[in-house]
């Protein structure tokens, strides 16, 4: 095995790990709060597992980046960015839905920085990581079957015979006879629904916590925003007859304590915003009727611009760490 001091992290490497600073020290915060206020001891040891893999990461981040005299990523802290005293903000169903999300998008995210690896240590890192997340989801989906609580995807019809598409119209979606839903289209208009609600609940707990006007009203406008995305997409599936995945109103107390920083807070729903972002391109890129792109992309123009006004309070309250960047050749023969 070469020796790792004599081979520099590439930017991608670099890319990956920063980022997995930020969202497991985050996630520290967040999970000590569940682990505080939660009831059901069905969910309990999975959130002590979360938690205790969460900080494994960010031991093992600490262990890299001192190795590389690269300066540690400041990230979030429990002086600064939790109140362990806080009361109950969301209920623990909220809290097996939010670990079944963050399992599932921290899955994607590792096979990425996977791919990305090149270095053996750091690809063996990312290795383990989606070996001991893949068996933490599965976890979480057994504790939801269990409960009932799983929201499974439409069932369809299996086809009786292979068939091909022999006309254009097949790629029509405004006018004239539409064809029905493919199932992947489907499964992306449901797991859209799915992550928009629980965004919209998150927004809803968050916005009535936020001690500053500023942070309130964004939150609020963006718990508009996922509303009315969930709306049109729901009325896609209906159109077709198909189910809509159905919604908690019961996932957030009537608590005024935040348990997070503000800070926190942002990074968590600017987080959540790229995600959106991200997912929504994925649609477009596996949807062939045309009426679905034209959603997606009109939705996705919108969440961009949310997302901007989120980063400009980031920047405005000095929340924003810089990720690691080039260096500004300009800026050095200036000085």
């Amino acid at each position: 095995m070469p020796d790792m001091q004599n081979i520099k992290l590439t930017s991608a490497e670099l890319s990956q790990l920063w980022a997995s600073y930020q969202n497991d020290s985050g996630s520290i915060c967040v999970l000590k709060h569940m682990l505080q206020i939660v009831e059901d001891e069905d969910i309990r040891p999975l959130l002590t597992r979360s938690l205790e893999l969460a900080q494994l990461h960010i031991k093992k981040l600490n262990t890299i980046f001192n190795q590389e005299n690269f300066p540690l990523p400041k990230g979030f802290t429990e002086s600064e960015d939790l109140n362990l005293n806080a009361p109950r903000l969301f209920s623990d169903n909220y809290m097996l839905q939010f670990l079944k999300q963050m399992t599932q998008i921290s899955l994607n995210a590792y096979a990425l920085s996977k791919s990305l690896a090149v270095r053996s240590d750091i690809d063996e890192f990312y290795v383990q990581c989606l070996s001991e997340t893949s068996q933490l989801e599965t976890n979480i989906k057994n504790v939801l079957l269990s409960k009932g609580l799983f929201i499974r995807s439409p069932y369809i019809a299996y086809p009786d015979k292979v068939d091909f598409v022999k006309k254009q119209n097949f790629l029509k979606g405004w006018f004239g006879e539409r064809r029905p839903l493919l199932s992947l289209e489907m499964t992306n208009l449901f797991a859209n629904i799915q992550r928009n609600a629980l965004g919209a609940a998150t927004l809803v707990g968050f916005s009535q916590v936020a001690s500053s006007k500023q942070v309130a009203q964004f939150l609020v406008r963006g718990k508009k925003i996922a509303q009315k995305h969930n709306e049109i997409l729901s009325a896609i599936l209906r159109e077709d007859d198909l189910p809509v995945p159905m919604t908690s109103d019961t996932y957030v107390t009537d608590s005024e304590v935040s348990p997070f920083s503000e800070k926190l807070i942002m990074f968590v729903v600017t987080g959540l915003i790229a995600l959106s972002v991200g997912f929504y391109g994925t649609s477009i890129s596996t949807c062939i009727r045309r009426d679905l792109t034209l959603h997606y992309d009109r939705l996705t123009q919108e969440i961009l611009k949310y997302s901007e006004d989120g980063a400009n309070i980031l920047i405005s309250n000095g929340w924003m760490e810089e990720p690691p960047r080039a260096i500004d050749r300009d800026e050095l023969a200036n000085t």
